[in-house]
């Protein structure tokens, strides 16, 4: 037995409530910034070179030409099977159809006569798209992040991706199709925080970008928040870590599919962390029971169950006690399996990305249902949201105000700007409404001269 603690949520103090929602202490906490620092100092300093000693360092590769030529690209999308062909190009097209319906809308609005404000959009100049390989690719997540940048008609999309084994050039040709459905044709083979540091600051291979997408492991993180902090550096799509769910089921749910949803994260890493919510203790230890079984067939069962050791069961004894429980806890993925989903989808406020009722697999949300994967994660999702089309986009405005307009709310803008202590300001204004006041002095005094004979 796995020997999972059932926890018994309306027994807990507030105290012993927070121990049971707390995540799983990443490994070398203490140790990783300043190894992280390290990567990307060596990549700004000796640019390809740094990136070729990684390769060689951490994946066991002697040779890396780094850039992955259309030929190559060519070379791996020949060996792609047909139905794999298929199911990405499924996939591709209800991501493409949800998120080209979240296209901005530019906005005029005449707040006052004269005064006409607009709020415009534009894609980012250059992005930099990372998605995860080793033994796990990713080509989903090559689609999450490719298709928006795509919609949004981003001029130049670089795809970095740790190199494939045995030799750089072999990465998944499910990735490489995948990317060329999306329009991408700028691929590096190289990944972690040296991918991270490379987008951000450049090297002689890959150009910086502006803007870094797409889920990692914690050195891959650790590295996306630091360079996002340097104006030199690049701005970056979210905080995200480990992947993680939680999914509140009550007596009537199935367990079978329930320990499945379990699995499917716990799958994803060892810092992984599945959290199991229920009003029945009878259907706790059957899930226990049904994790046990299925991990037996799994491939990646190792992984599983070294997830598995820091997972949550935990009891309550109604559906609002459920939704506090998700509400505190604040999960990336967030699965509802019970009679009253329509009654309980309201209660949940924070989560990333909800899957309603027993045919919702988290799975449906991971490949081709439409919405997007790339989701805050560690309790982010309750101040950031779901990756879309928007984050491929700057928003700016403009503003122009006429003669009559300026004088309709001039006055105000100089009564502001001297209760904030700022001179300039107000002096900006009145220079111009005194022009204002002679022009309409100058103009009255003509329209009182006679007319001639």
């Amino acid at each position: 037995m796995l020997g999972i603690r059932i926890n018994r949520w309306f027994e807990l103090d507030d105290t012993a409530k927070q121990k049971v929602l707390n995540r799983p202490n990443p490994k070398n906490n203490a140790e990783l910034p300043d190894q992280v620092a390290a990567v990307i100092k060596a990549v700004r300093n000796t640019g390809d070179k740094a990136l070729k000693f990684y390769t060689q360092k951490f994946d066991n590769i002697d040779t890396n030409e780094l850039v992955l030529t259309l030929s190559h690209q060519q070379q791996a999308i020949f060996k792609l099977a047909e139905d794999r062909k298929k199911a990405i190009e499924l996939a591709y097209q209800n991501i493409r159809k949800f998120h080209a319906a979240q296209e901005p809308k530019d906005l005029l609005i005449e707040t006052m006569p004269g005064v006409v404000c607009e709020l415009k959009h534009a894609p980012l100049s250059s992005v930099g798209l990372y998605v995860p390989g080793g033994s796990a690719p990713l080509p989903s997540t090559v689609l999450m992040l490719g298709v928006p940048a795509q919609l949004a008609g981003v001029p130049r999309v670089v795809l970095v991706t740790p190199p494939g084994q045995p030799a750089w050039s072999d990465i998944a040709p499910e990735i490489v199709y995948a990317a060329q459905l999306c329009g991408i044709r700028e691929i590096y083979t190289v990944g972690g925080a040296q991918a991270i540091a490379a987008l951000a600051y450049g090297t002689q291979s890959i150009a910086k970008v502006d803007k870094i997408y797409g889920p990692g492991n914690r050195y891959v993180t650790e590295a996306k928040q630091q360079v996002s902090r340097d104006p030199h550096g690049a701005a970056i799509d979210m905080p995200a870590g480990p992947s993680e769910v939680l999914v509140i089921a009550d007596g009537d749910a199935n367990p079978a599919f329930v320990a499945s949803d379990l699995l499917s994260q716990a799958e994803h890493g060892m810092d992984s962390q599945v959290m199991l919510v229920s009003t029945s203790e009878k259907l706790l230890r059957v899930v226990e029971n049904e994790l046990e079984s299925q991990l037996l067939v799994l491939p990646r069962a190792i992984i599983a169950k070294k997830a598995l050791d820091h997972s949550r069961f935990i009891q309550v004894d109604s559906l609002e006690m459920a939704a506090e429980v998700s509400n505190r806890y604040a999960p990336e993925h967030l699965i509802i399996q019970t009679n009253q989903d329509d009654k309980l989808l309201p209660l949940l406020k924070n989560a990333a990305s909800i899957f309603v009722g027993a045919w919702t697999p988290e799975s449906a949300g991971d490949y081709a249902s439409g919405t997007n994967h790339v989701l805050p994660t560690y309790g982010y999702s309750r101040n950031h949201s779901s990756l879309s089309l928007l984050d491929f986009y700057r928003r700016y405005t403009v503003q122009k105000v006429t003669a009559k307009g300026l004088q309709g709310i001039g006055p105000a803008i100089v009564t502001l700007a001297n209760a904030e202590g700022l001179a300039a300001h107000a002096n900006a204004v009145k220079l111009r409404l005194k022009t204002l006041d002679k022009t309409q002095q100058k103009q009255e005094e003509f329209d009182l001269v006679p007319e001639g004979p």
